[in-house]
């Protein structure tokens, strides 16, 4: 029988927890929590989501694209950052499909950060 291999199991925090979640000065909760929440909803909901829909693509190509979209504003923070944000960017889109207003999506986003930097603060102590 074959067992999962612990190591493939470990890399996904420690890929994750090498970057800005794992920092708690100020400035990094400002940004995570407040700032990247707000301006990346407005532009990846509000902007192109929304936009989107309005030209008439259907509901599933515009929730698909906003999550690459979405995925690619984390470039700077690798490609696993990229992969990782994926599968959130979509449920903040669906989210956006069922209520469409960029804020709650901006909440949402900013309590899985908060939830992502809990996390990675009891596993890098």
């Amino acid at each position: 029988m074959c067992s999962p291999n612990r190591s493939a199991i470990l890399f996904f925090p420690d890929a994750v927890c090498r970057t800005q979640l794992s920092q708690t000065d100020a400035a990094t909760l400002l940004r995570l929590l407040l700032l990247a929440p707000v301006l990346e909803e407005w532009v990846i909901r509000a902007g192109l989501q929304a936009g989107l829909l309005r030209k008439g693509l259907a509901a599933h190509w515009t929730v698909a694209l906003a999550a690459l979209a979405f995925s690619l504003l984390h470039v700077a923070s690798g490609w696993f950052a990229m992969a990782a944000v994926f599968l959130p960017g979509i449920a903040l889109g669906l989210l956006y499909q069922r209520r469409p207003d960029w804020r709650i999506c901006a909440a949402a986003h900013s309590a899985m950060n908060a939830f992502g930097m809990t996390f990675c603060s009891f596993y890098m102590h």
